[in-house]
C-alpha cells in the first residue's frame, strides 16, 4: 500500500473523496506536432502545469480510435490510441510523467455506443445470424414501415435508424453514427470489461463513465411517456428530447448489476470511476449509482451546468442528493465540454474575474469531490464561433437557438505572445478566442491577483481544511443571492462559508458568525463583526467555530 492511500485509511476515508480532477479535452489542450489538434505529448507537456495548480486527478476525454465524427466519443478501437492524438508509447509515457507528479490519470470509457465504423457493428450489421447479430440493438418496423416505438435522440429526430442490410431499424441514443449496443448480451458486458482491463494493466488510475445510464434499454421496446415536467437541465428547451419522460431508453434497472461487475474489476487494481447521469431524475440516479459502495464511486449530474445560478438552487442540488445518497458521494463540476462555460454562463457578457474566484471558492466548499474544466481556472469565457467555422453536429443540427459544444471546446490559451497563443504552430481546428489571449497562461502567471494564481492558492488553502473535505454540510437560510453552509467535521472547529453570489455588495446577518474566528488564506474578501457578514461583489467569507 502507498503512503497516500496508507494515509487516507488512517483517516477512514477514501482517497478520491479529498481530490480534485482537472478535465483534460485533448484536442484543444496542446499540439505539439503542428497539426492544429491537441495531442497525447502535448498532454505530458503540460502535466507540470496541472500538478501546479493543485489537482489530484487528470480526467482525459476520449483519444481512442475513431472516425471523430462525435470528437472521439464514437470510438472505432476501444484498446489504441487514435494517430491524430498519437501512440500507445505516447500514453504510457504519460502516464509514467504524471505518476511521478503524483497524479492519477483517469480515461474516458464511452461503452453505451460505438462508432458505425467499428468491427463489432460491421459484423452485426451484415445478416441477423452472424455471432454478433445480437451485440446491438435491432428492431423491426412496424406494419406500416414506422420505427418500432417513439424514441428521441439527443442529437435530434429519432433514435432509430433504418438499415437495408439487416432491413431493421437500429437504435442510436445519439448520433446515427453511434449505434447503441445492447447490454442484455453477456458477451457485449464481458466485451468491455476485457477493454477496461486492457487500460487498468498500463497504469490507469480511474475512468470516468460516458453516459453510463444508457447502457440498458427496455427489451420491451415501449414507447416513453410524455415527460410531466420537461427535461431542459439535461438539454436546452429547444430540443424535443426533453419532451419524454426516459424511463424506457435509459436508466434501466439492469444496468446496476453491471455496474457492479466494473466496480469487482476496478477494486482488483485499486482503481475508482465517476460516472456521467443525464436523467430526468439525476440525483436520484447519482445517489443509486453510488449506495453502497459496490457500483460506482462517484457521479456527477447536469444541475450546477444549467444557467440557473442562484443560492437556492445549489443549494437544493446539494440538499435532495445528501436525502437519497444512501452513502455514496457526488462530484461538484460548474463546467465541461458539454456545457456554456460558467464564466459566461453565469455572468453574462461581462463577466468579471470576482466572479470567477467565488464560482470556484463555492465549488470547492460543497461536499463532494470538485471537477474543474480546462480553462476555467483561466476565466475563460465562453467562444463565438460563427456557424461556417463550427464542428459540433449537435449545433450545427440546433442552430442558430442553440450553437453546439464548440465555444467551450477552443483552444486554451498558453502563451500570449505566440501565434495560436501557443496552442500550435499550425491551423487550429477551432479558432483560438481573440478575447482569451488576454487570459493566457503565461500572462496570468505574473499577476498575483488573477484567476490562475488565485486557483492555486484557494485550492492548497482548501488541501489544509479536513472540513471542507471530509465534513459534513449544513445549510442556512439566507436570502439571495447569499448562499450560506457550514462544514462539520469531529475533532475538528465547524466551518462557516458565506457566499456573495450577485454583482453588488451585501450584508448579511448571521448569527452564528458572532462568536467565529474568521479565516485567512483563501485570498476572498469578506469580513465579519458581530453578527454581521459584509460580502463585496462576489465575494465570501470563511469563519470557524468551535
Amino acid at each position: 500500500m502507498n503512503k497516500d492511500v496508507a494515509l487516507h485509511s488512517e483517516q477512514n476515508t477514501p482517497w478520491w473523496r479529498e481530490a480534485i480532477i482537472y478535465q483534460v479535452y485533448p484536442r484543444s489542450f496542446r499540439d505539439t506536432n503542428g497539426d492544429g489538434i491537441g495531442d497525447l505529448p502535448g498532454i505530458t507537456e503540460k502535466l507540470d502545469y496541472i500538478a501546479g495548480l493543485g489537482a489530484d486527478i487528470v480526467w482525459i476525454s476520449p483519444f481512442f480510435t475513431s472516425p471523430m465524427k462525435d470528437f472521439g466519443y464514437d470510438v472505432a478501437d476501444y484498446c489504441d490510441v487514435d494517430p491524430m492524438f498519437g501512440t500507445l508509447d505516447d500514453f504510457d509515457t504519460l502516464i509514467a510523467r504524471a505518476h511521478s507528479l503524483g497524479l492519477k490519470i483517469m480515461i474516458d470509457q464511452v461503452l453505451s455506443h460505438t462508432a458505425d465504423i467499428h468491427p463489432w457493428f460491421a459484423e452485426s450489421r451484415k445478416s441477423r445470424d452472424n455471432p454478433k447479430a445480437d451485440w446491438y440493438v435491432w428492431a423491426d418496423p412496424l406494419a406500416d414501415g414506422n420505427p418500432p416505438n417513439n424514441w428521441l435522440s439527443v442529437f435530434g429526430g429519432s433514435s432509430w435508424q433504418w438499415d437495408s442490410r439487416r432491413r431493421q431499424y437500429y437504435l442510436h441514443n445519439f448520433l446515427v453514427s453511434q449505434p447503441d449496443m445492447n447490454f442484455h448480451h453477456p458477451e457485449v458486458q464481458q466485451a468491455h470489461l476485457d477493454n477496461l482491463r486492457f487500460w487498468l494493466a498500463r497504469g490507469v488510475d480511474g475512468v470516468r463513465m460516458d453516459a453510463c445510464n444508457f447502457h440498458f434499454h427496455d427489451p420491451e421496446l415501449r414507447s416513453n411517456p410524455a415527460a410531466t415536467s420537461r427535461d431542459t437541465s439535461t438539454v436546452t428547451d429547444v430540443n424535443p428530447y426533453g419532451m419524454q419522460a426516459h424511463v424506457y431508453d435509459k436508466t434501466r434497472p439492469e444496468n446496476l448489476a453491471f455496474l457492479q461487475k466494473i466496480r469487482v474489476l476496478l477494486d482488483e487494481f485499486g482503481a475508482v470511476a465517476i460516472g456521467e447521469v443525464g436523467a430526468d431524475d439525476a440525483l436520484g440516479v447519482m445517489a443509486d449509482y453510488t449506495a453502497d459502495g459496490d457500483k460506482l464511486h462517484m457521479a456527477y449530474s447536469f444541475n450546477l451546468l444549467t444557467p440557473e445560478f442562484s443560492a437556492a438552487h445549489v443549494r437544493r442540488q446539494v440538499e435532495e442528493f445528501e436525502a437519497r445518497v444512501k452513502g455514496g458521494w457526488a462530484s461538484w463540476s460548474v463546467g465541461n465540454h458539454d456545457s456554456i462555460r460558467v464564466m459566461t454562463r453565469w455572468g453574462g457578457a461581462a463577466p468579471t474575474h470576482a466572479l470567477a474566484k467565488l464560482v470556484l471558492a463555492m465549488q470547492l466548499s460543497l461536499k463532494g469531490t470538485p471537477c474543474l474544466y480546462q480553462g476555467d481556472e483561466l476565466a475563460l469565457t465562453e467562444a463565438d464561433v460563427p456557424f461556417e467555422l463550427l464542428q459540433d453536429p449537435y449545433g450545427i443540427t440546433f442552430w442558430p437557438e442553440f450553437k453546439g459544444r464548440d465555444g467551450c471546446r477552443t483552444p486554451i490559451p498558453w502563451t500570449a505572445e505566440l501565434p495560436n497563443a501557443g496552442f500550435t504552430t499550425g491551423t487550429p481546428w477551432l479558432p483560438v478566442a481573440e478575447e482569451h489571449i488576454a487570459s493566457a497562461a503565461s500572462a496570468q502567471e505574473t499577476d498575483p491577483d488573477s484567476p490562475l494564481n488565485f486557483a492555486r492558492r484557494i485550492i492548497a488553502w482548501r488541501r489544509q481544511q479536513p472540513q471542507l473535505t471530509r465534513g459534513e454540510i449544513v445549510f442556512f437560510d439566507s436570502p439571495e443571492p447569499v448562499l450560506a453552509l457550514r462544514r462539520d467535521l469531529a475533532g475538528h472547529p465547524s466551518v462557516l462559508a458565506v457566499f456573495n453570489l450577485g454583482p453588488d455588495p451585501v450584508t448579511y446577518e448571521f448569527a452564528d458568525a458572532a462568536d467565529a474566528v474568521s479565516m485567512i488564506g483563501h485570498g476572498l474578501h469578506g469580513g465579519a463583526e458581530g453578527g454581521t457578514v459584509t460580502l463585496p461583489a462576489y465575494g465570501a467569507w470563511f469563519g470557524t467555530k468551535n
